[in-house]
């Protein structure tokens, strides 16, 4: 864990649901003017959100919700299984305002913070998702500027590897994790999964698209993970 964790509990948080125990984690970014504008809401009661932790520019990490407890943090979505994201999830929100680069100080103190969550409840490196993966149609955090590569070569996330041949792109992102729905059709996942893995492509689903949904599927498949449905 990070050297020195602030502790400023918000309210907004419950048990976690059927018992459930966070097998994943859901990285987001705030969308708002600075940290500390975060952090008020995020301790607000009448906003009804949260998170278990908040993470400022500088690399301060606040500790909002203890990580046994159910943070307001994801919202309507799924992963795999996973219907009740916030029973099944700890939250982490990076302070940004979604249009600039994460400073490197955040990026060190998410690094050790996520390796100790991970390694307090067990959750692999192919748990650690994006709140775009399991809300497609609703958000975009934490956004194309994140570098996910990055914490794939520090263990604490994943990366496609080149040469798999293209498959199906639907039925490879459904294997992966991903959930469609009549709402959530081919271009909604199609756009979360660039912001994650290809983040400056463009135009309509290629073979490119097609070749690194197939090898994520064939080397992460989600069905592969425990899950709390």
């Amino acid at each position: 864990m990070p050297a020195t964790i602030i502790d400023r509990p918000s309210p907004n948080f419950g048990p976690r649901r059927n018992e459930a125990r966070p097998d994943l984690i859901v990285l987001h970014y705030t969308a708002m003017e600075n940290a500390q504008a975060a952090l008020d809401r995020l301790c607000d009661s009448r906003a009804e959100v949260s998170a278990h932790y908040l993470i400022f520019e500088a690399g301060q990490v606040v500790s909002l919700v203890p990580e046994a407890q159910r943070a307001w943090h994801a919202g309507a979505g799924a992963w795999g299984k996973v219907c009740d994201v916030n029973s099944s999830s700890i939250g982490i929100e990076l302070a940004n305002t979604s249009t600039h680069p994460f400073p490197e100080p955040q990026i060190v103190a998410l690094t050790e913070l996520l390796r100790g969550v991970m390694n307090r409840w067990a959750i692999g490196p192919e748990r650690v998702i994006g709140h775009s993966d399991m809300a497609p149609l609703r958000k975009s955090d934490p956004g194309r500027r994140f570098d996910w590569r990055r914490l794939a070569r520090d263990g604490l996330s994943i990366w496609p590897e080149p040469g798999c041949a293209p498959g199906d792109f639907m039925r490879d992102a459904q294997t992966f994790g991903y959930v469609p729905s009549d709402e959530v059709d081919e271009a909604a996942i199609l756009d979360a999964f660039r912001q994650r893995f290809r983040p400056w492509a463009e135009g309509p689903l290629s073979d490119v698209d097609r070749a690194v949904m197939a090898d994520l599927a064939a080397r992460f498949p989600v069905d592969r993970s425990s899950s709390n449905a």
